[in-house]
């Protein structure tokens, strides 16, 4: 039968569920192009981030 080698502490069992309780993504309606991006992140469409140019925008092909 399988026994554990040692205890598992209160601090390590929660750092382990705590990937439980992880929610999915937020998005949030870019404000110039009207599609959806995640917060706090650049629009790697058009390089843009808070209002300012950050990347060179993406060309469709």
């Amino acid at each position: 039968m399988a026994v554990p080698k040692s205890k598992i502490s209160r601090m390590k069992r929660g750092n382990r569920r705590s990937a439980d309780a992880l929610k999915n993504p937020a998005y949030v309606e870019d404000k110039t192009s009207g599609e959806l991006r995640r917060p706090h992140h650049i629009d790697l469409k058009t390089g843009m981030y808070r209002g300012r140019q950050i990347l060179d925008a993406k060309e469709d092909f």
